[in-house]
């Protein structure tokens, strides 16, 4: 039986993939060094998989989980923008470094196709809405720097070795096990936690920053397309769910599922931060077969039902 290897498997959007992989048959192995990722994310599913503990940036590490793999789903990252700000190394070395080992482990392994999860984040703050996958990047932080020159490292694999990959850029993915006390942009967990809480939810800007909200099961769903779609070759196409959101909209979503009236702490801006985002998502319907099940507000009903119970 062919093996699926997942980096980053023990965090968020990876344990909902190593569980989906598992229910489909497949055999499974994760590689994290949990430096973001939680042991906690895979407790219920440890004993199916085969876990290797070590660091994308590894060459051992990434040699010995390539070895008779069929799939790799590349997620291990330093995912925070803010972050990235306050340390452009660690960035560069995890996102960009981190994935050019990868890749050079896979393509010596002969492995059939990798699958990377990239970032709307290299759009910027082009006013331009749908984003379209044919636009010019504007990345403006070393997050979204880090994020798109791995997706070239990708394109430049297909063409100069014939890998078959594809860059799955995702629109602010949220859903269970996400960390509410991570900075990652999606903001969800974190308003949802405060709120729960009884606190007020703090807001960066004034609220009407709007966002392509997708509901974790898509990305799942897209990463298992893109493992099985027609020949790839490079390619980068927007995960999302074609309709936005604004915070202080979620705000008033979330009280009403609770009954409560709690008012938003707005805060200044971060930066880095990009004002709207939404994706088109043709090129992944054409390129994938790619179509959203989950839209924001069933989404968003089914996260606050998971963190009321496990907060």
């Amino acid at each position: 039986m062919s093996i699926s290897l997942v980096t980053g498997g023990a965090g968020f959007i990876g344990s909902h993939i190593v569980r989906r992989l598992l229910k489909d048959g497949k055999q499974v192995r994760v590689l994290d060094d949990f430096s973001t990722g939680h042991r906690h994310n895979l407790a219920e599913v440890e004993r199916h998989i085969h876990l290797v503990e070590g660091d994308i940036r590894d060459p051992d590490a990434a040699r010995s989980a390539c070895r008779n793999v069929d799939v790799v789903y590349h997620l291990a990252a330093q995912g925070s923008v803010p972050k990235s700000v306050d340390d452009p190394f660690a960035a560069h070395d995890r996102n960009i470094t981190g994935t050019l080992n990868m890749l050079l482990a896979a393509r010596d392994a002969g492995v059939r196709r990798f699958v990377y999860s990239s970032s709307s984040s290299a759009y910027g703050e082009t006013p331009t809405l749908p984003k379209v996958e044919s636009m010019k990047p504007d990345p403006r932080s070393p997050y979204a720097v880090s994020k798109l020159a791995a997706e070239q490292y990708c394109s430049v694999f297909a063409y100069c070795y014939g890998m078959q990959t594809i860059s799955l850029r995702y629109f602010n993915v949220f859903g269970p096990r996400q960390d509410p006390n991570s900075q990652y942009a999606a903001a969800i967990p974190g308003i949802l936690k405060r709120m729960l809480r009884g606190e007020r939810p703090i807001i960066y800007g004034d609220g009407e920053q709007s966002r392509d909200f997708c509901y974790v099961d898509n990305v799942v769903q897209a990463n298992r397309l893109a493992a099985e779609a027609a020949r790839l070759g490079g390619e980068a196409v927007n995960i999302g769910c074609g309709e936005r959101t604004t915070l202080n909209e979620i705000i008033r979503l979330i009280n009403e599922h609770l009954g409560t009236r709690l008012q938003p702490d707005y805060q200044p801006p971060r930066a880095g931060d990009v004002k709207h985002s939404l994706a088109s998502i043709d090129e992944a319907r054409r390129v994938i077969g790619y179509e959203p099940q989950v839209f924001f507000a069933e989404g968003l009903k089914r996260s606050i039902a998971w963190f009321k119970e496990n907060l």
